[in-house]
């Protein structure tokens, strides 16, 4: 009996702040999966080792969280004002499904330093130490992200003193800025409303109505209230994970407030589009202790956020919502801005199950509405791994 060799494809396994994933250069993947299509999705399941009923992906490279479960394809971009195109896939645990419907904010600092090592910027732009401006096409969401990556020896630095919280050790800053980060058109907020009355099922609220603030910026978020749903903000993975009943209400909250953005035409689609939109609650300050086991003081954060990706509490915050948290602050009146003290500012520090983050965003009004030329936020990135990913032929 004649069985079917390995394929082997060049990949690097890289960390981008709070997330992992597996990189590729789009000119080194099979012939069928340089396209979009079935092909491309089953061999990105089949490297991240899903779908997986035992929700571990042991025959895989992902690490059974949506922050661990993520592939990125680049390659020289075709836009003369960009040096690479970005496009990201989120790749579900235990359904055949890879959602390409938005960014990861988190890997997208990993872009700059992967485009610059595996020659996709152009080498005379690369001093001996220094930093390399490296604009990226974020081809999900059609939005530019401008990278600075330090330089080092004529390499790209990876190691350094820059802390993050959420990963454990210590590595070079890479600062990375999310140009006009609204969604689509540049709707920041698709209903034109800063809170919405969304009226949602009782098993979510037993009013069947709920304040959100809905806002398309960095990825599609629902901002609710902490207390509006019984929570303080300080709530730790185990809170939410841990309890079926509350994944199906925020899964339940996502689907109405997805319907009510315009994303999905009817509840129902909610289960095929599940990387996007987010839910996140919000509340004022106060102190708690960390899932590191560091102690953060009510006066070191302006409010507290905790958010869902993929149907769980993140362990720390998706860039793409740090994003959103950032443009939501900097506008008055939103769930966000109110959580933080309701004054106009530029920058915001929230925390998150794993610590603090701070963002920055510069938001004006244009007319009745708001624009938000962009946020601003300070990641890491590190190479784990780099050779060759095997997939059955």
């Amino acid at each position: 009996m004649s069985h079917a060799p390995q394929i082997r494809i060049p990949a690097v396994y890289m960390r981008g702040g709070t997330s992992k994933g597996v990189f590729f250069r789009l000119a080194d993947l099979p012939a069928d999966a340089q396209r979009p299509g079935a092909a491309r999705d089953a061999l990105l399941l089949r490297v991240l080792g899903s779908p997986d009923p035992y929700q571990k992906q042991v025959d895989g490279m992902g690490g059974a969280t949506s922050s661990t479960s993520k592939a990125v394809i680049l390659s020289p971009s075709a836009s003369p004002d960009h040096d690479v195109d970005y496009l990201f896939g989120q790749v579900a645990i235990d359904t055949p499904f890879v959602d390409w419907s938005g960014n990861c904010g988190n890997l997208s600092a990993a872009v700059g330093p992967f485009a610059i090592a595996n020659g996709l910027v152009d080498p005379a732009r690369i001093p001996r130490d220094g930093v390399v401006e490296v604009r990226i096409w974020q081809a999900n969401i059609e939005k530019t992200i401008v990278s600075r990556v330090p330089i080092s020896g004529g390499q790209v630095q990876e190691t350094g003193d820059f802390e993050l919280d959420g990963v454990t050790f210590p590595a070079a800053e890479v600062p990375v800025a999310f140009m006009n980060p609204a969604d689509g058109e540049g709707a920041l907020f698709p209903t034109g409303q800063l809170v919405d009355e969304l009226e949602v099922p009782s098993e979510v609220v037993a009013s069947g109505r709920l304040q959100a603030t809905l806002i398309n910026a960095g990825i599609p978020t629902i901002f609710v209230n902490a207390a509006n749903l019984g929570y303080t903000g300080t709530e730790l993975q185990e809170a939410i994970n841990g309890d079926p009943k509350a994944l199906l209400r925020f899964e339940t909250l996502r689907a109405h407030g997805a319907v009510r953005m315009g994303l999905i035409n009817d509840i129902s689609e909610a289960g095929g589009r599940q990387h996007t939109p987010k839910v996140a609650f919000v509340a004022p300050p106060a102190g708690y202790t960390a899932s590191s086991g560091r102690r953060v003081d009510a006066e070191e954060i302006d409010l507290l956020v905790r958010a869902i990706s993929m149907g769980k509490l993140h362990h720390a915050m998706m860039g793409t919502a740090a994003v959103a948290i950032a443009a939501a602050a900097a506008i008055p009146g939103t769930l966000v801005n109110l959580a933080a003290g309701g004054s106009e500012r530029d920058s915001v520090c929230f925390g998150h199950p794993s610590g603090t983050l701070r963002v920055g965003a510069k938001a004006s009004r244009v007319g009745a509405d708001w624009r938000v030329e962009q946020v601003t936020m300070s990641r890491s990135a590190r190479v784990l791994m780099e050779g060759w990913v095997r997939v059955p032929g």
